[in-house]
């Protein structure tokens, strides 16, 4: 009887099995674990500690990145995001913590990218108080981010980390930050679950496409004797590259990119024309003003796009896809504004268009093509001067990676070169801050470029300028033994700066030069192996050994001084008067 009472028990209690309690930072971690998340990038403080002691537990599950700044978590987060198409995440402290991230979340939004930012918060008794490393992160953020949140709950942190991945990734993409109070972090819940968010009300991610939008768009396509391709972001975003080329291989149309759109069609693709804006190729910039029909599928005409808007295709009649219904007629007016998914709307356009052929017009590209070619690309690949360009690096790089690397670039003349000569072959291998114009952005988001796709050959280019912004990440690739290649591009100037100050200031260089350290013996403090280049002769074997190399590499290339990036569009001027040479005052 004793026996059977005690296997009763035993059955008993099997059966009901007590409630599990965990920590609010635990329910974080599971959300993340749910959610897809293999790595966070962050620096911890106060008010998040609860999450990093719940993280240590998590070494099996969540890879954690230790920067050396907030900002660098961020930019890695956003280069792991844009390489990969998952969400990248950030994690920080309270404060200056969640202060830090404020750069990177304005980068993020004007460049659409997907990254979820988690910040500790003082306990909610404490809110407003001045206490100490208290900011109001949610009022800060609001201007800078997709949707931000602050939970002061434990039981709402999974609904809550639900909502904001959801609102992160879908539509168009966006940074999203998650403030969580510290008491939120220490409190307990029973019966911890994950529920995915699916929508949200109000909150309409896809439209549905309007198929007499799409008709009237086949219509004009189908008459237009000149209709030119203008490809942006939206289709590396919607992964509609092959959507696109079909299209203008079916209809023989030209396209040509924005600055985020490269590598969206690779560049020997013989229906592409090249690069748009303000230092881009000549021909698809003069002949925005000369085509009859003006597709752009996923981009905002950007300033740097239209340069002067009163004379930007005014004889074009616009076809706007984007699925940012606030982008359609916001800078230039579209005859059809097809609000939708950029890959949804090109599979129900291409059924619709007929075949044809624009032998005429593709003439005119290739006229502007040799014109250019004349003036500035002979010069610049294979230049004359006893000084090393920029223009010879990349196209160095080029050649002995074939076009198959993913190229991160920094801000300034160094990043229109590379986007001019560097031959993108493959979707998502283009990186750089576009919107935002974000100097030290390129060495902490390759790293997160080069964790996200660790078989690729990740190669950042960086200004001595940009790179001094964010170097402090030298440490971080340091200690995870990230095997990126840098290149600093050496001019020992502010250069993109400098240029304009040169061509519209009377050559005032105020405050644009720079003296800089000993890159070399700074690399080499971090462990890292580094060359250093001043001569044309030593400069394809250095590119050879930085690329062979099996860790980290950093490659100083001292290059011409004053050297000016060509074509321009001036400010004010319209894409129709862009410069291929410096105009004598």
């Amino acid at each position: 009887m004793d026996a059977l009472l005690t296997k009763t028990d035993q059955s008993d209690h099997t059966l009901t099995k007590p409630k599990q309690s965990i920590s609010g930072s635990e329910a974080l971690l599971r959300c993340l674990v749910a959610e897809g998340v293999d790595t966070l990038f962050g620096y911890p403080g106060g008010a998040i500690m609860p999450v990093y002691d719940a993280l240590y537990s998590y070494a099996d599950k969540l890879n954690h990145i230790l920067v050396r700044h907030e900002q660098g978590a961020i930019h890695a987060a956003q280069g792991y995001a844009r390489v990969s198409g998952k969400i990248g995440v950030a994690i920080a402290t309270s404060g200056p913590g969640a202060a830090n991230l404020v750069t990177g979340l304005a980068d993020a939004l004007i460049d659409s990218t997907p990254i979820v930012c988690i910040t500790g918060q003082v306990a909610e008794h404490l809110l407003g108080t001045d206490a100490f490393q208290e900011m109001d992160v949610i009022n800060t953020t609001l201007p800078v981010t997709k949707w931000n949140v602050q939970i002061s709950r434990a039981s709402d942190i999974a609904a809550q980390v639900a909502k904001a991945f959801y609102i992160a990734r879908s539509g168009r993409p966006g940074p999203v930050v998650i403030d969580i109070t510290k008491n939120a972090q220490f409190e307990t819940i029973d019966d911890f679950e994950y529920v995915p968010c699916t929508q949200v009300r109000t909150y309409l991610p896809k439209p549905m496409i309007d198929h007499a939008q799409i008709e009237e768009a086949a219509d004009l396509i189908n008459q237009a004797k000149r209709p030119y391709i203008l490809c942006g972001q939206g289709i590396l975003l919607s992964n509609a590259s092959a959507e696109l080329i079909k299209l203008a291989e079916k209809a023989n149309i030209p396209i040509a990119s924005t600055l985020l759109g490269l590598s969206a069609v690779p560049v020997n693709h013989p229906n592409y024309v090249g690069y748009l804006g303000m230092h881009g190729n000549y021909g698809p910039n003069i002949l925005t003003n000369e085509c009859d029909v003006l597709i752009a599928v996923g981009m905002r005409f950007d300033d740097r796009v239209t340069g002067n808007v009163s004379k930007y295709a005014r004889q074009a009649r616009v076809i706007h896809i984007d699925i940012d219904k606030a982008e359609i007629n916001k800078i230039i007016r579209a005859e059809v504004g097809i609000h939708a998914d950029a890959k949804e709307a090109l599979q129900v356009l291409l059924p619709m268009v007929h075949e044809n052929n624009h032998r005429d017009w593709f003439e005119k590209f290739r006229e502007a093509d040799r014109k250019e070619h004349e003036k500035v690309i002979q010069f610049d690949l294979y230049p004359l001067t006893a000084s090393i360009k920029m223009s010879e690096v990349i196209r160095e790089l080029a050649e002995q990676t074939k076009g198959e690397a993913i190229l991160v670039t920094d801000v300034g003349q160094h990043q229109m070169v590379a986007s001019r000569y560097y031959p993108f072959k493959n979707p998502r291998t283009n990186i750089t801050s576009g919107g935002a114009g974000t100097m030290g952005f390129a060495l902490p988001a390759a790293m997160g470029a080069k964790v996200g796709q660790p078989e690729k050959q990740v190669v950042a280019v960086i200004g001595d300028g940009g790179f001094q912004m964010t170097l402090q990440e030298l440490g971080t690739i340091m200690q995870y033994n990230i095997p990126v290649k840098i290149i600093i591009l050496n001019n020992n100037f502010l250069g993109m700066v400098r240029q304009w100050q040169e061509l519209f200031f009377e050559s005032r260089y105020s405050f644009t030069e720079m003296s800089n350290p000993d890159f070399i013996k700074l690399s080499e403090a971090y462990g890292i192996p580094a060359l250093k280049v001043e001569s044309r002769s030593r400069l394809n074997a250095a590119i050879h050994n930085m690329l062979v190399s099996k860790g980290p590499f950093l490659l100083e290339v001292v290059v011409e001084k004053e050297h000016n990036v060509f074509p321009m569009v001036p400010t004010g001027a319209g894409v129709g008067e862009i410069l291929l040479e410096a105009v004598k005052q």
